[in-house]
């Protein structure tokens, strides 16, 4: 299935491209959290005609590109995002807000493809580099600050870095207890074997007794019981 990208989507594409992905993935996944809408032809011509517009803006020649990388060195991109207290982001600073930001601040078009740097996900300072045409590149500085506050000292950031790893190692650690499937299996060893009953044992069956027999003409009879006289 075919949609267009409304964010950037890690290991997927930037924001506009038409990408290919697995029914169930779109329904369940890109769509439902608005991340992508499908790709109908009218949307996929519309975002084609944005992406020329675009494109008269960016450097098409290399005295262009170099103009443009005279402007960029001087520049400094700021970004306010909510972070946690170690300094993760909740969320991400991605290539396409880099390449609008730098369009709203200094009206230069990059295309976000030659931006050439992974989601931003912690709070610091970084050198941006972008290819802005063939043998010229530039490095853009820019900051990633918490929302509300202030980018703490590098040494700080290094300490907070330090104390995340910490604390990844820690969880990621095997525990030195039992683990759940070996506390269960403990569990039912230590039930106790059913104690023996104090019954006696059924006493073996004795073999049906001989009958008596007396020999009579040469053959073998029964032999009768004896009766009392009468007086």
């Amino acid at each position: 299935m075919e949609v267009i990208l409304l964010n950037d989507v890690d290991s997927l594409g930037l924001r506009g491209e038409v990408v290919n992905v697995a029914r169930g993935y779109a329904r369940n996944f890109l769509l439902p959290r608005r991340l992508a809408e499908p790709a109908t032809p009218a949307k996929v011509a519309e975002l084609r005609k944005r992406d020329q517009q675009r494109a008269r803006h960016e450097a098409r020649s290399v005295e262009q590109a170099q103009e443009m990388a005279a402007i960029l060195e001087k520049t400094m991109l700021r970004f306010e995002v909510k972070a946690g207290p170690t300094g993760s982001l909740f969320g991400s600073v991605t290539p396409t807000q880099i390449a609008d930001e730098l369009w709203r601040t200094r009206k230069i078009r990059v295309d976000r493809r030659k931006i050439e740097i992974d989601a931003i996900k912690r709070i610091g300072r970084y050198d941006v580099p972008i290819e802005l045409f063939q043998d010229v590149r530039v490095d853009v500085s820019t900051q990633v600050v918490p929302e509300g506050g202030e980018l703490p000292s590098d040494e700080e950031l290094a300490a907070m870095e330090a104390e995340e790893r910490a604390e990844q190692q820690e969880a990621e650690a095997p525990s030195n207890g039992p683990s759940e499937l070996e506390a269960v299996l403990s569990a039912e060893e230590a039930v106790e074997e059913p104690e023996p009953t104090d019954e006696p044992e059924p006493a073996d069956e004795l073999p049906p007794a001989a009958e008596a027999t007396v020999e009579v003409d040469g053959e073998s009879r029964p032999e009768e019981p004896e009766t009392e006289e009468t007086a």
